[in-house]
């Protein structure tokens, strides 16, 4: 294939799933700017990957998997940056207030701040369950493990956003 034809797939490829990816990684990262260049980097990486495409999935569950571990290690590398884990996530508080605009509802609000404080894994499988409606199967193609593992994952997700939001919406 030639070098036109190979731009003009990449483009193709990038136009598809590009609101997609940026969706599954801006739910993670929070951060506009950083997501922007997570989703170039993903887009990258499954094109200089791409022969590794086994087509037993979904291409978009192969991406989506990609994406979700480009955005866990950035998450990871961002925390080691950091002296204070707390302090990325007070920044990245500060960052959801400011994405959910005046607008939004003090549920909507506790329930982000809700999510910032889950580990990160537990983060992923909770937007991949809960808003990306993805199965167990699904989600264990994309992250790895067990469906059993990840079971646990989103119920200790869902259990500790459920004490956050009761806790800070019924205040004692």
């Amino acid at each position: 294939m030639n070098e036109p034809d190979e731009r003009k797939q990449f483009q193709a490829l990038v136009e598809k799933y590009q609101r997609r990816v940026y969706a599954v990684i801006r739910k993670m990262v929070i951060d506009h700017d950083d997501t922007d260049d997570l989703v170039q980097e993903v887009f990258i990486k499954v094109w200089k990957n791409r022969g590794d495409f086994e087509e037993r999935s979904d291409i978009f569950t192969w991406i989506y998997r990609i994406a979700v571990n480009e955005s866990l290690q950035f998450l990871r590398k961002k925390k080691k940056r950091s002296l204070f884990a707390s302090g990325i996530n007070e920044e990245l508080m500060a960052r959801a207030e400011s994405a959910l605009g005046p607008g939004a509802e003090e549920i909507e609000r506790s329930l982000q701040k809700a999510l910032l404080e889950l580990p990160d894994k537990q983060r992923a499988v909770f937007h991949m369950r809960y808003y990306d409606e993805l199965t167990y199967d699904q989600m264990a193609e994309i992250l790895g493990g067990t469906t059993g593992g990840l079971k646990a994952n989103y119920h200790h997700a869902v259990k500790k956003v459920e004490k956050y939001l009761t806790s800070s919406l019924n205040p004692i």
